[in-house]
């Protein structure tokens, strides 16, 4: 994923979401990360990051 598409998908959970969005990207981090999806899961990781840089 490229960062600013970590960016907008960041930006469109916060806005769906409010702050719960952080909550359900940890789901999707911990999920990925138990199916052995690290690829994914450090995507998921980069989004939480820019979600947590929205809320400041």
């Amino acid at each position: 994923m490229q960062p600013i598409n970590a960016s907008q998908q960041a930006s469109a959970l916060y806005r769906a979401h409010g702050p719960a969005a952080e909550a359900k990207v940890a789901e999707k981090i911990r999920a990925c990360e138990a199916s052995g999806e690290t690829d994914q899961a450090r995507d998921w990781q980069r989004i939480r990051d820019a979600i947590r840089e929205l809320k400041h």
